[in-house]
């Protein structure tokens, strides 16, 4: 995957491994893990990233393997290694690298293996368990997040009361509550207190919402499935690097790999 804006200089050899010698500062940032190239262009135009001690809030500007680049004050260096670590969150767990209310974080748990900037693609709401991937890899992180993929995501909920009739169909379908449109893929009943639904763009508690507008409390959502990647035996609170042909298989997946 090479980005437009990744390394405009010519690339160089060294120690068997290929590296190159200037690269824009958001390219810099994108593939060392930080975020993704547009969220990194925000970080850079908020202020938060200094080059060799110097704020630098200008979009484009050039930085090399020599200078001393940081965000938010703490060292920021080019990831050698690209990970991919696929975590079944627990609930009770919130996704975000750190939270100001002190709540414990699917980061805090990937960092008790991995010493490295991880960050998580995409978001299960703290209530919610299930699949989520974490990397330190930008570009794979954007390809694969962004709403033009149309990847898969499948949920199991688990219902207090019976789930009514009719309520697969009308999910599939369509429904508006407080003029937002809610559509899965796919929908069906396991049972009559359990439901899969299928989601590609995944809007804001979506599912959460169509339940409460059906006035059915849920007791369990949980991710179980992300495009080619199934939860199969993981337990909760279980990680695992994915294979490098489930990394080609998502970006595979994506239907627009230009965004």
């Amino acid at each position: 995957m090479r980005d437009r804006d990744f390394f405009q200089e010519s690339d160089f050899s060294q120690g068997g491994s290929t590296f190159k010698a200037e690269e824009r500062l958001q390219a810099f940032l994108a593939h060392a893990g930080i975020a993704s190239r547009r969220a990194s262009e925000k970080i850079i135009l908020d202020g938060r990233v200094t080059v060799n001690g110097e704020v630098v809030s200008v979009l484009g500007t050039k930085v090399g393997r020599s200078d001393k680049i940081c965000v938010d004050g703490v060292p920021v260096s080019a990831s050698e290694e690209k990970r991919y670590v696929l975590l079944n969150k627990p609930q009770g767990y919130v996704c975000s690298m750190s939270d100001e209310k002190g709540r414990p974080t699917a980061a805090d748990l990937i960092r008790r293996r991995y010493s490295e900037r991880l960050y998580n693609v995409g978001r299960l709401d703290m209530y919610s368990a299930g699949l989520i991937i974490f990397t330190n890899d930008g570009d794979f992180a954007k390809t694969v997040s962004h709403p033009s993929a149309q990847i898969e995501k499948e949920y199991v909920v688990d219902t207090s009361l019976p789930i009514p009739r009719g309520l697969c169909e009308d999910f599939v379908r369509g429904v508006r509550i407080d003029n937002v449109f809610y559509k899965a893929v796919r929908a069906r009943e396991l049972n009559s207190h359990r439901m899969a639904v299928v989601l590609t763009e995944g809007k804001n508690r979506e599912i959460r919402r169509i339940f409460e507008a059906a006035e059915i409390g849920i007791k369990r959502l949980t991710r179980v499935r992300i495009g080619n990647i199934n939860i199969n035996e993981m337990e909760v609170g279980e990680m695992r690097e994915l294979y490098e042909y489930e990394v080609g298989e998502l970006l595979a997946l994506a239907k627009n790999r230009e965004f």
